[in-house]
């Protein structure tokens, strides 16, 4: 009697199917490919960091620069390039929406907020460091509306460094706008905030 040999369903059993696609997805970085848990305590750990830093930069300048400086009489410090120029701003940026001190308050506790409620999903250091420097900006500014004359919401945020054809601007400027710029590199990267990458972007 001859045996029939049989193959094993397994050679016979495609390992992939037509449809089949691998994510478009990838760690950013070594750490998004570690634990999940010890990396987003570092990086919570350096959003923390960066922020209190830039908080307490901010602050102390303030304070020299009050002590320091008189309303109107600016100081050259490099030339025309930079000067320290004293004034008090009631309103955002190029003192707009003086009237609306309130508002942009409320506006700027919303995104300090939204920065905390976020940083809960961060995977990459880069969107760490540009959260920092968000929220520490962002509460810099954000005390002086709250704490400083003439009352509270309606404080009048300090404002000293002054280069040409740009509005008087503070330590909590730079960082939001430092902030803003890496969020955009970050994005044209293609990182994500939880630390994946688009592996179609380079």
């Amino acid at each position: 009697m001859q045996r029939t040999r049989r193959t094993p369903l397994s050679d016979q059993t495609p390992s992939h199917l037509p449809g089949d696609e691998t994510p478009k997805t990838e760690p950013a970085d070594l750490e998004s490919a570690g634990s999940s848990s010890s990396p987003s305590r570092r990086l919570i750990g350096l959003f923390a960091v960066v922020g209190l830093l830039v908080l307490g930069l901010d602050q102390l300048t303030k304070v020299l620069a009050l002590h320091h400086l008189t309303p109107g009489e600016p100081v050259n410090v490099v030339g025309s390039l930079l000067k320290f120029n004293l004034i008090r701003n009631p309103g955002a940026a190029f003192s707009l929406g003086s009237n609306l001190t309130p508002v942009i308050s409320a506006i700027q506790i919303i995104v300090a907020v939204g920065v905390v409620y976020l940083s809960r999903k961060l995977g990459s250091i880069g969107w760490a460091v540009a959260f920092g420097l968000l929220f520490g900006g962002a509460i810099g500014n954000i005390t002086d509306r709250v704490f400083r004359e003439p009352s509270p919401f309606h404080g009048h945020v300090v404002d000293f460094l002054q280069t040409p054809h740009w509005a008087i601007f503070n330590v909590a400027d730079m960082a939001v706008t430092s902030a803003a710029i890496l969020l955009v590199i970050q994005t044209l990267r293609g990182i994500r905030l939880d630390g994946s990458k688009d592996v179609g972007k380079k």
